[in-house]
Formats: C-alpha cells, sequence, structure tokens
C-alpha cells in the first residue's frame, strides 16, 4: 500500500476563528485541539481520514511570504469536493472571492484566498 498524505500544519494568527470558516465552507468537523508545541495551540480540522493542524505558536508570527516565490513555501492547498458549485456558493457567501475558474481534464477547479491569506484549489472530478 502506498503511503498516504494525512495532514498539513499551517501557522494562523487564530486557529478557532479558522477552523470555524474551514467547517463552515467544507462541511469539516474538529478532530482535535488543544495545547501544542512551546506556548503554543493547534486545532485539527477536517475528516476521519485527514486534516489541517491549524497551528498558533503562542507567540508574534511574521507576516505570509509571496506564494509561488519561495522554497518550502505553502502555495496553496487542495481540496476535492463533491459539488463545485454548491461549495463555491458557500464561498462566495462566506465572503471569499473564488477565482481562476477552470475546467482540466478531469475535473473542474476555482481557486480563493481564505482565512489568513492561505488560498485553497477547490476541485470536483465529477
Amino acid at each position: 500500500m502506498p503511503a498516504r498524505l494525512e495532514h498539513v500544519n499551517i501557522a494562523v494568527p487564530d486557529p478557532k476563528a479558522t477552523a470555524a470558516v474551514l467547517n463552515q465552507l467544507f462541511d469539516w468537523t474538529i478532530r482535535w485541539e488543544g495545547a501544542a508545541l512551546g506556548t503554543g495551540y493547534s486545532v485539527h480540522v477536517g475528516t476521519d481520514d485527514d486534516y489541517i493542524a491549524l497551528y498558533n505558536p503562542g507567540h508574534d508570527m511574521k507576516p505570509p511570504a509571496a506564494k509561488y516565490r519561495h522554497w518550502a513555501g505553502l502555495n496553496h492547498i487542495g481540496v476535492v469536493v463533491e459539488d463545485l458549485d454548491a461549495t463555491e456558493a458557500r464561498v462566495r457567501k462566506a465572503g471569499f472571492t473564488p477565482q481562476e475558474h477552470a475546467n482540466y481534464e478531469p475535473g473542474r477547479r476555482f481557486y480563493f484566498d481564505g482565512p489568513d491569506g492561505v488560498e485553497y484549489e477547490v476541485v470536483a472530478y465529477t
């Protein structure tokens, strides 16, 4: 069996607030939350199989680096949904702007900058 990706850990200013938005947009749940590395705090949000660990280190953070321009930088997080149009409607209702729509083999997608400036690619393979 090949390895599978279980989670991605990203630093955010307010893990609870970001988790609430992601739960609303993607029908996810909080898997765990609590004290983390150092004086930090984490919220794990996603499904039973995979999640995003939202981490705040408990001290001031620097602003994010420009996407697509730095080694080891986070460019975007890809999320697969069943109903792209319904998810796009939720994204718009939450105040985010979908962009860069595309049909490509084997699906359709759009991107949006979500909470904390993190870019999400939303894709449906139906």
